[in-house]
């Protein structure tokens, strides 16, 4: 395998291990949270964007440490 398949593995597994996870820690409880059909779906689609809100701040923090590689790296030796 090269080293471009490994890193798409990579993204795949992590990928699917921070869904499950958003979804047994996020999504599980507000759906459970509530008795109603509408109330439920609400609390889903307010899930979503918790899940939107985390997925930028990865994204964010990842083009923040990427712009300013050169600084961190020099902060250690």
């Amino acid at each position: 395998m090269d080293s471009l398949t490994v890193t798409y593995i990579v993204v795949a597994v992590a990928g699917a291990i921070a869904l499950s996870l958003f979804a047994i820690w996020i999504f599980a409880p507000a759906w459970m949270s509530y008795g109603r059909t509408w109330e439920r779906f609400a609390a889903a689609a307010l899930s979503v964007f918790i899940l939107a809100a985390f997925i930028g701040t990865g994204i964010a923090t990842g083009s923040l440490v990427v712009f300013y590689w050169d600084e961190i790296s020099g902060l250690f030796p």
